[in-house]
């Protein structure tokens, strides 16, 4: 059984944004190199997560200025030496309130502020410039599902190389096959080994990893193998965007304890009805997992009067007050696969290693 979070002690968790454990940490030996040659920059979408990779890599954060002139306009100023340097520029493509409950800044403008830190970074001889995007928006606009519409996460592909990016790095893209839209190399990062981790530790009884759809099938196959569970799968419909109809439960579910798995969770409206589903069928219990903690409103609301009984994200998103406030979600930090990820590139070893 999962021990809950009251929501002091989560706020208070998340609020700390507490630092790796020297465990967690690569040894001196494995230890990022911290030269004038390697340098990592934030926008100011998860300025905390930036912070975590960097007191895991044990160097200091890049220093770059990002304002906005009155009209909302963004300016971005690097301020420190970076030629022919090895530069990782940190942002997710997410919405993101300021510090101190101020102005919400949306989804464009943080990806606005990406192009520009990538432009300024080109324009000041950077050696070579990695796009490292937690969070990858316009992911699921990848294909023209209606007449006359665009395939927006090319066009935001073509904007990254464009402003100047070598690499790109991106932690669990809506599909996979996304990488082909890139016409520069991509490292495809998955959050599955810190759920997977904390999963196990839980120990959860006559396990069903569930996938709430067709398309999340092998990553949901992928998660049951690594913890040792049968799966299900969630046939659904969707009738408009942002709303889906659950059709039926395929797989057996009674009497077993269920986790539906997930990229991200936006409006949790496909993952409410899919726990109800699973309840109607016969679960015990229902948890559940995503990458990407969305939470576009009523999401938390949503999953406060849900049937699931915890719901586990990772931090490429920082939370909401009103979602750090909710007992039910649960955040784990990817700080240290993000940080090993950048260490690999820098030194030109394998990626692929940190997912077998």
């Amino acid at each position: 059984m999962a021990t809950l979070v009251t929501p002091a002690e989560k706020t208070e968790k998340v609020e700390k944004q507490v630092p790796p454990t020297p465990e967690e940490k690569p040894d001196r030996k494995q230890r990022a190199r911290v030269d004038e040659k390697f340098k990592i920059f934030s926008g100011t979408a998860n300025e905390p997560l930036a912070d975590e990779v960097c007191h895991f890599l044990g160097m200091q954060r890049g220093q770059a200025q990002v304002i906005r002139f009155a009209d909302g306009e963004a300016y971005v100023q690097i301020q420190e030496n970076v030629r022919g340097a090895d530069v990782f520029v940190m942002q997710p493509t997410c919405r993101a309130t300021n510090k101190g409950g101020g102005r919400s800044t949306s989804v464009d403008e943080h990806l606005m502020e990406l192009l520009l830190m990538i432009d300024a970074l080109k324009r000041a001889s950077a050696r070579r410039i990695t796009a490292v995007m937690p969070y990858f928006g316009y992911a699921r606009q990848d294909r023209k599902d209606k007449p006359r519409s665009p395939i927006s996460s090319k066009l935001v592909a073509d904007l990254l190389t464009t402003a100047g990016a070598h690499r790109a790095l991106i932690v669990d893209l809506h599909t996979p096959q996304l990488q082909g839209f890139f016409n520069i190399p991509v490292d495809h990062l998955f959050a599955s080994p810190v759920l997977v981790d904390h999963f196990r530790k839980l120990n959860l009884p006559n396990l069903t990893v569930v996938s709430p759809d067709a398309g999340g099938v092998e990553r949901a196959r992928f998660f049951a193998k690594k913890v040792d569970a049968a799966l299900a799968i969630v046939d659904k419909r969707r009738v408009e965007m942002n709303v889906a109809e659950v059709m039926h439960v395929i797989g057996d579910v009674h009497g077993r304890t269920c986790l539906i798995i997930d990229d991200l969770i936006d409006t949790a409206g496909t993952l409410v009805k899919t726990a109800a589903a699973l309840m109607e069928n016969g679960a015990t219990e229902v948890y559940a997992c995503a990458s990407h903690a969305v939470l576009s409103y009523p999401a938390v609301e949503n999953i406060a009067k849900s049937v699931i009984r915890e719901v586990v994200v990772t931090n490429t998103i920082p939370l909401t007050e009103e979602a750090k406030g909710e007992a039910k979600i649960r955040v784990l930090s990817i700080a240290g696969l993000i940080g090993r990820a950048i260490q690999a590139n820098h030194e030109e070893t394998s990626v692929s290693k940190l997912f077998m």
